[in-house]
């Protein structure tokens, strides 16, 4: 199918419509005077939630133990020569220039690191066929990303109990599992000699990132209380008497339960934030702890300050100044799978930091926005204005009274101790849901989806009164945006059937330089499946010097050149296949290192020609062994992670 149609922006006034009293107020979050008086706010709110059954129980995990590996030795570069990001190699594909985002791997230009199978591997790259250098052994969370300074290499992991956190929780008290977070510093200046510095263990679950310069800022989200001994019912113990015990242990509780803490290397354990430090939504928002601890790797590990919201934390997007959590307010989740059931009346809570000071995370304030947001680019800080782009309907829901689901793009400034509403624009998508956004200075882009795609082109530059100025119908959607230069703009998404069902993985190369006629020039199918760089902006690579274009693609990597002469050509894939071509890694991510593409799995990494993607050489890592089955407790799974293979790269050229 290739039908288009253009929507023209008639009755632009209809759509600057108001957004839900309850969705447009905005306000200061309280102070706690004390810890007498945070330990009476939140006994009192857990009081209504204890049980028989306590708050929850732990729930238990695996220890999985992971070697390391034989060293090589390490070129050495002299300072001088040192490759410039942007020019020499490609960095880690962030939403802000000049604010990093963890990822599976970093370079130097030099160096690559790539955490893979729970390992951290050191490969040189400084020649055409990449070489190991080290392998170290991490620690035992089962998810890690890196971040890179100078020297100085962040490893942030997930341990203990972690769940993607969801949308609308449901107004109740989940059960009580600990979570907790380790940053590990690992010096890298001798590639080939990988050392661990400190570890800094965290209370709570990493969220995310974001580095300036030295300075990192690690948001993460602690369930609350930590370990109070609760009872559960027995056959000497009836449910009143468990319930009343555990009503008993929250009213003895100390102000330490409430608090998340933080462990350094040996040291014991400290408070993460003081209690006079911590605020609080007006209305009840959970137990739960965000906290935004700031880190100067140039310092070391120790956390050199820290904001604590009593919330919840899910989405993180951080400007060069500003810092924003995002999280939506604490209510009822309805069963979508209800036909009758009406869509929940939700709103999104945004909480602002400045983070201008590498030494300090300062509070600005909060506000709110109609529904949900889709993810971090659903923010977007500009000038001191916070644009955001939400809508009524959230991905997971399914249930009835759908089609009045419109989208909204709410502009914010913050001051007085909160995120005052400056205007919105609204009537986005009538029916549909968010499906991508993307801001480019003063223009913003949204694209909806229900049947067909509409490319929403909007002019922000006056931020009281946001315009659309035009859209553009296709079939399928884009689930994520990236501008190609020359007034174009990529899009990696579903194409669909005549049934609405997802067919393949599209790219639309789209000409927005008329912004109230975009138009797409080119698309081009990759096949049936789902590309990873649709739902991770980090697995898509754009090289502006040759407009070449890489995304994971299945168990390849499909190569691209992308420019407005000839459209979306398609230059070749790289696969990576052991020595008996029995086994196709997952290839996660793609960088650029001078004249070469390299690619990155769990079983090694693959350098290509960049010109040509013939295939010039493949380093291998190790294979760790399976690990040590450990008893676990009745009733609890263990979900070892995926073992890699060895292998040797291929590269299929078209």
């Amino acid at each position: 199918m290739t039908r288009l149609r253009i929507l023209l922006p008639l009755a632009l006034a209809a759509l600057a419509v108001a957004a839900p009293a309850s969705a447009a107020r905005s306000g200061r979050l309280v102070a706690f005077r004390s810890c007498p008086d945070l330990l009476g706010y939140a006994k009192a709110q857990a009081g209504r939630f204890v049980g028989p059954y306590g708050l929850g129980a732990p729930l238990a995990v695996d220890k999985l133990a992971v070697p390391g590996a034989a060293r090589a030795t390490a070129p050495a570069a002299s300072a001088d020569s040192a490759p410039q990001e942007g020019v020499d190699y490609s960095g880690t594909n962030v939403q802000e220039t000049g604010v990093d985002e963890p990822d599976l791997v970093k370079t130097n230009g030099n160096t690559l690191f790539a955490a893979a199978a729970g390992q951290l591997q050191s490969v040189d790259v400084t020649g055409k066929t990449p070489k190991l250098l080290d392998t170290l052994k991490l620690d035992d969370g089962w998810s890690h990303e890196l971040l890179l300074s100078g020297t100085h290499l962040l490893v942030l992991s997930r341990g203990g109990y972690w769940a993607e956190p969801l949308p609308a929780t449901a107004a109740r008290m989940l059960p009580i599992r600990p979570s907790s977070s380790t940053l590990t510093e690992v010096d890298v200046s001798d590639p080939s000699d990988l050392r661990v510095v400190k570890t800094l263990t965290l209370d709570g679950a990493y969220v995310d990132a974001r580095m300036i310069g030295t300075t990192v800022r690690v948001v993460s989200s602690s369930p609350m209380p930590v370990e109070l001994p609760f009872v559960t019912p027995s056959q000497t113990l009836p449910e009143a008497a468990a319930k009343a015990r555990n009503q008993a242990v929250v009213a003895r509780s100390r102000a330490s339960a409430w608090l998340p803490s933080y462990r350094l290397g040996r040291q014991a354990e400290r408070p993460l934030v003081q209690c006079r430090d911590v605020l609080r939504p007006r209305q009840f928002s959970g137990l739960g702890m965000l906290t935004v601890t700031t880190i100067d790797l140039a310092k070391g590990l120790a956390p050199v300050d820290t904001a604590g919201l009593m919330t919840d934390a899910r989405i993180v997007y951080a400007s060069p100044t500003k810092l924003f959590v995002a999280t939506e307010r604490w209510s009822a989740r309805p069963d979508p799978a209800t036909p009758d059931e009406a869509r929940p009346n939700v709103t999104t809570e945004i909480h602002a930091f400045d983070i201008s000071d590498a030494s300090h995370t300062t509070y600005l304030g909060s506000g709110s926005v109609p529904g949900y947001l889709l993810n971090q680019w659903s923010l977007s800080d500009f000038q001191d204005v916070l644009r955001v782009v939400s809508t009524d309907q959230p991905a997971w829901w399914g249930g009835g009274a759908g089609d009045d689901s419109q989208s909204y793009l709410t502009t914010f400034r913050a001051g007085g101790g909160k995120l005052t509403q400056v205007g919105q624009l609204g009537g986005l998508g009538q029916g549909e849901r968010v499906y991508a956004v993307r801001f480019i200075g003063e223009t913003g882009y949204v694209v909806t989806f229900k049947q067909v795609d509409p490319l929403h082109t909007l002019d922000v530059s006056d931020p009281a009164h946001p315009q659309l100025l035009g859209a553009l119908t296709i079939p399928g959607y884009s689930a994520y945006l990236h501008p190609v230069g020359d007034g174009l703009l990529l899009g990696i998404g579903q194409d669909v059937g005549d049934h609405n069902e997802p067919t393949g993985t599209q790219v639309s190369l789209f000409d927005v330089s008329d912004l109230k006629h975009p138009t797409r020039l080119y698309h081009y199918s990759l096949g049936r499946g789902w590309s990873a760089a649709e739902s991770d902006h980090h697995a898509f690579l754009y090289w502006p010097a040759t407009g070449l274009v890489v995304v994971p693609f299945g168990q390849s990597a499909v190569g691209m050149k992308v420019d407005r002469a000839s459209g979306v050509r398609e230059l070749g894939r790289i696969v990576q296949t052991d020595a008996n071509a029995s086994y196709l890694p997952q290839i996660e991510r793609a960088l650029v290192v001078r004249d070469t593409v390299l690619t990155v799995s769990d079983a090694g990494v693959k350098s290509n020609s960049l010109s040509t993607l013939a295939s010039l050489g493949w380093a291998a890592f190790p294979t760790p062994p399976a690990p040590t089955p450990v008893p676990l407790p009745s009733g609890v799974a263990s979900s070892p992670p995926k073992a890699s293979a060895t292998g040797a790269g291929v590269a299929v050229g078209k």
